[in-house]
């Protein structure tokens, strides 16, 4: 099923992210992090390529497992900083031969000291959806950045990029995590004037250890409001504790995204079955799965 079709149903939606294995070896534990998450119902799952595409030869073989196995619709990643146009073409086929309809497209993070683009390889993300948009009847999903693009040197900047990217072919796009809503409001309001009309659908990542959340604010330069902050200060020598309090903290965003109208949401999981069940139920009443 495309996620095209997912979307524009009216019922809520969750959808989850995983990544592969840095090394071959660790499959099979990767496919049992999916049974166990696709035991959990999501609207569909997504694959990523990790950082900087190096487990990028896993992610046929994940995805397969996911929509093939698990019977959960399977979104692909695809990035252009690591791989040129010869290998995107040949991740097409095989995503094809495997039934696998839909693409997230990305350009991808760059490596320190390298040499990107290759001359006659992808620059931008929109020429990646223009080609993969070429060569098959993919639905294909783009990223956006509610605060901003880290090497954008304005929204607007930003902005117009995005555009870019939905006209040469995206079908949705899916923000990067952020800890408070109205930053992810105020996005759909420049987003509209923009003339950007495909879903965008909210990221949300369950922040379960004080570490990972000064890693995901270094890395990505996302504001933590006050009231995030003070969870993490009081609660991150705690395990326990912060784990149940950044599984809540999560759960309410998506309510508060639910109840404003929003109802598609995507949950960047860490690998972590036992964390987005635990959303999932805190969802029982208000996330119907079939």
């Amino acid at each position: 099923m495309k996620i095209s079709e997912i979307l524009s149903s009216k019922k809520i939606g969750i959808s989850c992210e995983l990544f592969p294995p840095k090394l071959g070896s660790q499959l099979d534990n990767v496919k049992e992090v999916v049974k166990e998450m696709a035991e959990i119902k999501p609207s569909y799952m997504s694959i990523t390529y990790g950082a900087t595409g190096g487990t990028s030869e896993y992610t046929v073989d994940i995805a397969n497992e996911i929509q093939n196995v698990n019977h959960i619709p399977a979104l692909a990643h695809l990035t252009c900083a690591s791989s040129g146009k010869e290998k995107v073409h040949a991740v097409i086929e095989q995503l094809k031969a495997a039934g696998i309809e839909n693409i997230l497209a990305l350009r991808g993070d760059i490596l320190e000291g390298a040499d990107y683009p290759v001359q006659k390889d992808y620059r931008y993300a929109s020429e990646l959806i223009y080609d993969v948009k070429s060569r098959g009847d993919f639905c294909i999903g783009g990223a956006c950045y509610p605060e901003g693009h880290p090497e954008a040197k304005t929204i607007n900047e930003d902005l117009i990029h995005l555009k870019e990217k939905v006209d040469a072919g995206c079908d949705f796009l899916t923000t990067q995590m952020f800890f408070d809503n109205n930053i992810y409001y105020n996005f759909m309001y420049k987003v509209l004037q923009k003339n950007i009309t495909v879903p965008v659908i909210p990221g949300i990542m369950p922040v379960t250890n004080g570490g990972q959340m000064k890693k995901i604010i270094s890395l990505s330069g996302n504001m933590a409001p006050p009231r995030f902050k003070a969870i993490v200060d009081r609660f991150s020598d705690s395990p326990a504790a912060m784990r149940q309090a950044g599984i809540a903290y999560a759960t309410e965003q998506i309510i508060d995204l639910i109840a404003n109208g929003v109802n598609h949401i995507h949950i960047y999981t860490m690998n972590k079955p036992s964390v987005a069940g635990e959303i999932f139920r805190n969802l029982s009443d208000i996330y119907i799965r079939d």
